[in-house]
């Protein structure tokens, strides 16, 4: 509040403030009948920085269950992997 309205009303207000920028959030992998095991398993490795046999695994509950969270991090992170998987047409799904 500047001074002027401070003085006119004798009255000090306090606001507080917060933004929630980097919400907790998951990258949803959908199965496909287009793309190789070997093709999900590189892509979620580039994504997501893991290792090949938790990609590998990754990769076989999309394809058993259809879907499947491959990461979670927050909102920020969770686009730049679904972007990364989307390179090569994966469905991707970010859920907060």
């Amino acid at each position: 509040m500047d001074e002027i309205t401070k003085k006119e009303t004798g009255i000090d207000v306090l606001t507080e403030e917060e933004t929630l920028t980097e919400l907790t959030s998951k990258v949803l992998l959908y199965n496909d009948d287009w793309h190789t095991f070997e093709e999900v398993i590189f892509q979620l490795m580039k994504a997501t920085r893991c290792s090949f046999e938790k990609a590998r695994d990754f990769a076989f509950e999309v394809h058993t269950r259809g879907s499947a969270v491959v990461y979670d991090g927050t909102i920020t992170d969770c686009l730049k992997v679904s972007s990364v998987l989307e390179e090569i047409a994966l469905n991707t799904q970010v859920i907060t």
